[in-house]
């Protein structure tokens, strides 16, 4: 039968395959350089439920280049991972960055559905200027002027009147704009910015530094993206085609170039120039109006935009012959179901069956057979059949051909409800709090895992409406690819219009986790990753001659920890160390010293998967003008850090040692003094397992495309003559780069350009990458003994694999109420709890003491009980 076909190919995607989500709830919205970002990772799979798959998650921090600044492996215990990520000076500066977060599984699936969440970083130490800019587009046919009025004020929010300021625009890694300019008595400078329509900078930076006093210049940095004043207006039929002769609703979305929806309103014209209906946007540019076309009729759109300009788009033109699903979700039990057939399908197919699949997360909740004995068919499909999230609908014929499909999205706002008490309604700045949480669900206790932040809102203001929460990133955003804008502005006092606002959402987002057509042929995605269990360190013991070393004996230890493990080689040589428990940064030693022969055995470990490069799909979300939205927050920042000031001036007594670079190497010597990039060794300690992974990422301006470094604006052109790579000035392939230890690299050096052309030439290459290891210091002579034994033995393996990122406790200071303290308490957040596990009553209590500040504090409680049903809840209470 063909429904049964339908449900078991779907069952089968869904036993084998199960859908993992990842969420991550912060302490906050935003940090400051030199904050730790606090974080507890949610692991899920259908149903919402507490993942059982994966025992390890990885986050990564990215910044707005899209380079990879950090990465951390946690694991995962009954479904949830505890994390934090010390945001520190030497690597962080002020700007905009992402959090990416995901498991092993989910990389045989599309990144998409990876979390993502953009994060501002704000500098508050050593800070000279506060600054804000605005951009203004002209546009004409060939060119695109873009102004940019920057306002340079002190820390003390006084304008810097008449300074000097140089300033350039830097594009693709090259110069392509610059000049001087002097502040006017408010402090503001204009630089004016002219392209070629078909050069403009999609992703630039804008370099400033203003003399602030004698001899002292301060400098701020800009992202400079000229965009066209283009809004991008979409039309959605519902059902997925225009069928004429039968009323249809339409979808649309008007969207900037910046990815933020627009307020639009217009009306629908025919071919004669009749206005046939009327349309308004509801929320974030999306809304939907009804239309019968008739056959053979074009329609138009007359569309007016927020900015007062109006452009007319045409209608996808109907078809003559169709069936189509159309849904009303205002009811609060039941999706109100319509099947609707033109009267040319009708009569073509009279009687014939049809089937109705209703899944979530590749799970089918609903499955009902309709026969055609009339052109409508009506249905209500009981909500309670579904778990919250966004409903995939879809309409097959005998065939099993899908026709026609719908989202919708179902939430059971009572599944979960929390209640947070505090013992008193108002407190005093450091007095305590003793804080109740009660869940239940349909009246009853319920055992819950949850995680709690307190903040002060004086210091940190927050727009609820643009948080990343438990209900928009693991009920809707995880299921929807590209960019939402304001995801839990739906499950914020969710009333009518919001749900509404919901239904427009589901109208106009893509969803396409997988293709029915393609699991129904039998074909479903290739799963290369199974899920970890721990970490697994993997290879093969060979013999000189490259044979593989069946029931060899394999040692492993961790350098300086009592921890060690031994495994017994496969008939084919593999070995597989299973289930460590380590820390980052640990060394670990794999022998295979005690088996016979062992001095002609070689080692030889596998490579580790790691998820591609980012790009951040929610760049819309990045904050411009940092000093100016998180003003309060720095100002706090500046005082609460105070102490770690950097000194002025730095006498240094003694020579410099010099350090290794291109310039000791005579064939590198043509090369510019100065790198266009430098990577210091440092970066590549923390982490880095395999070198040229770790390059990968940290190569700025340079693509790595199968075995080989490109310029990147050049590969982004087509080109494809690749980088030279140098090892200590001797010239290397891409491969040979894995033979070098992370923790021996003195530093990186990026050549974008070979003015001279002295290695291009050479080489027949394009651009240049040193590799530059630590000088070995300077000994006496040895023995050929003491040198063989220093030699690496290749039966035994020394290496930094990644381990678990250490588990720290959050401070949170107790007060006795007769003492006096002469510290200030400037903490933003209060107290913040990871682990909150509720009781039989579903209860669970805890305490912390208040900060200096007074003002409102936000309590911000998320989490996820047994059976799989996500709640937040938010609490405020006084200090004064």
């Amino acid at each position: 039968m063909a429904l049964n076909n339908i449900i078991t190919k779907t069952k089968r995607l869904s036993d084998e395959q199960p859908v993992e989500k990842v969420y991550l709830h912060f302490d906050k919205p935003y940090y400051a350089v030199a904050d730790t970002m606090w974080f507890k990772a949610y692991a899920t799979i259908e149903q919402n439920l507490p993942s059982p798959l994966s025992k390890i998650v990885y986050v990564e921090v990215w910044n707005a280049q899209d380079s990879l600044m950090q990465t951390v492996k946690l694991p995962i215990k009954n479904g949830v991972a505890y994390g934090n990520i010390p945001l520190n000076m030497q690597n962080y500066k002020q700007g905009n960055y992402y959090v990416r977060a995901y498991t092993l599984w989910m990389l045989n699936f599309s990144n998409d559905y990876f979390f993502t969440k953009t994060i501002p970083l704000g500098e508050a130490i050593d800070k000279k200027l506060i600054t804000n800019i605005s951009y203004t587009n002209e546009q004409s046919d060939k060119n695109l002027k873009t102004t940019a009025k920057i306002q340079f004020k002190d820390i003390g929010k006084k304008p810097y009147a008449n300074k000097t300021v140089s300033w350039k625009v830097i594009s693709n890694y090259d110069v392509v704009l610059k000049g001087k300019g002097t502040t006017d008595q408010n402090g503001i400078l204009t630089v004016t910015v002219n392209s070629k329509a078909e050069e403009i900078i999609s992703k630039g930076t804008l370099i400033t530094d203003i003399n602030i006093a004698e001899k002292e210049v301060a400098s701020a940095i800009f992202n400079l993206k000229q965009t066209v004043n283009n809004v991008d207006f979409q039309f959605f039929p519902e059902g997925g085609q225009l069928i004429s002769g039968i009323p249809n609703q339409m979808g649309f979305k008007a969207v900037r170039t910046s990815g933020l929806g627009m307020d639009a309103n217009g009306v629908i014209i025919d071919d004669q120039n009749n206005q046939v209906t009327t349309f308004t946007s509801s929320y974030a540019g999306m809304g939907s109006f009804y239309l019968t076309p008739e056959s053979g009729k074009n329609y138009k759109a007359k569309v007016t935009f927020k900015d007062g300009s109006i452009k007319t788009f045409d209608l996808p033109k109907a078809i003559p012959s169709g069936i189509t699903l159309q849904i009303v979700n205002s009811n609060t039990e039941f999706i109100n179901l319509k099947i609707l057939a033109n009267t040319a399908f009708y009569e073509a197919n009279t009687d014939k069956s049809f089937f109705v699949v209703g899944q979530n997360a590749n799970v089918i909740y609903y499955a009902a057979k309709a026969n055609l004995k009339n052109q409508v068919i009506i249905t209500k499909i009981p909500k309670k059949n579904f778990p919250s999230g966004v409903v995939q609908i879809t309409l097959f014929n005998a065939n099993d051909e899908p026709l026609s499909e719908r989202l919708t999205f179902v939430l059971h706002p009572d599944a979960m409800k929390l209640t947070v008490k505090t013992d008193l309604p108002i407190y005093k700045p450091r007095q305590k709090v003793k804080m109740t949480l009660d869940a239940k669900s349909a009246g009853l206790p319920i055992a819950g895992d949850f995680s709690v932040s307190v903040i002060d809102e004086q210091k940190v203001p927050v727009d609820e409406n643009s948080e990343t929460t438990i209900l928009s990133s693991l009920l809707l955003t995880s299921d929807l690819k590209g960019y939402i804008e304001k995801p839990n502005y739906y499950f914020t006092k969710t009333d009518d219009k919001k749900l509404g606002d919901l239904d427009k959402l589901m109208l106009t987002q893509g969803y396409r986790r997988f293709s029915y057509k393609e699991i129904l042929a039998g074909r479903y995605p290739a799963v290369t990753y199974l899920p970890e269990q721990g970490i697994n360190i993997t290879g093969t013991l060979r013999d000189r001659t490259g044979m593989p070393i069946r029931k060899g004996a394999m040692r492993l230890m961790v350098t300086g920890k009592p921890i060690s493990s031994e495994t017994v080689t496969s008939n084919m040589g593999l070995f597989n160390f299973q289930n460590l428990t380590f820390p980052d940064s640990s060394q670990v030693v794999i022998s295979a010293k005690y088996n016979a022969n062992a001095a002609n055995l070689m080692i030889m470990l596998d490579g580790v998967p790691t998820a591609g490069a980012a790009k951040n799909i929610n760049v819309a979300d990045e904050v411009t003008n940092i000093d100016t939205v998180l003003s309060s927050y720095l100002s706090n920042s500046q005082k609460q850090y105070r102490y770690l000031r950097t000194l002025k001036t730095v006498e240094i007594k003694g020579t410099a040692v010099k350090k290794p670079s291109h310039a000791d190497h005579g064939s590198l010597s043509g090369l510019s003094a100065q790198p266009d990039h430098l990577i210091t060794g440092d970066r590549f300690l923390a982490g880095c397992g395999q070198f040229l992974n770790c390059l990968k990422t940290m190569a700025t301006g340079m693509t790595f495309d199968v075995d080989k470094f490109y310029v990147s604006r050049d590969y982004n052109q087509g080109s494809r003559i690749p980088v030279q790579i140098f090892i200590n000035g001797n010239a290397v392939d891409a491969v040979d780069v894995n033979s070098i230890n992370p923790a021996e690299v003195e530093s990186v050096e990026i050549f974008l350009k070979d003015d001279l052309g002295t290695v291009d030439r050479v080489y027949g290459t394009k651009g240049v990458l040193v590799i530059n290891t630590k000088k070995a210091p300077v000994g006496k002579k040895i023995s050929k003994q003491e040198l063989m034994d220093m030699l690496p033995k290749t039966n035994i393996i020394t290496f930094n694999p990644m381990g678990y990122s250490k588990e720290r406790e959050f401070y949170s200071p107790k007060y006795l109420p007769s003492v006096t303290y002469q510290i200030n308490d400037l903490r933003t957040t209060i107290y913040w709890n990871p682990k909150l596990i509720t009781d039989e009553k579903g209860n669970v209590s805890f305490e912390f003491f208040n900060a200096d500040g007074k003002g409102s504090y936000r309590a911000v409680v998320e989490g996820i009980d047994k059976n799989g049903n996500v709640a937040r809840t938010v609490y405020h209470y006084t200090v004064k």
